[in-house]
């Protein structure tokens, strides 16, 4: 008896060219190093990154949390392949000096790994 399994592909594939940070649980892809803002940010579980824009990723429904920073609507991220959640996006700021953080993506550090051209 011969099972055939599809495997899952990709989304997107970001180019080996750039340096890249791929999900720790099955190395999708996630982010290219040129859409990271800031390293200076706390999940849940560390330290993590506030990235422009993120690939193979999929959002939940947003809802209003208290963070270190003040009163934002976020929604929990997580890997299209493996459904790990990440971190959360941030869809609204109610103060105005975290505005910049709107439509942004945080990914914890304990989910990702560097892929391509780190040395």
């Amino acid at each position: 008896i011969i099972i055939m399994t599809r495997s899952k592909t990709f989304q997107a594939y970001l180019p080996n060219c750039h340096r890249t940070y791929s999900c720790i649980h099955c190395r999708a892809h996630l982010a290219n190093h040129d859409e990271l803002i800031s390293k200076s940010f706390q999940g849940s579980q560390g330290r993590a990154y506030l990235f422009n824009s993120v690939v193979n990723v999929g959002c939940g429904l947003a809802e209003e949390r208290v963070l270190l920073t003040g009163l934002h609507a976020v929604a929990d991220i997580y890997c299209e392949n493996c459904k790990t959640t990440l971190g959360w996006k941030y869809e609204h700021a109610f103060e105005s000096s975290q505005k910049y953080k709107e439509g942004k993506f945080i990914i914890e550090l304990a989910h990702m790994i560097k892929d391509n051209g780190w040395d």
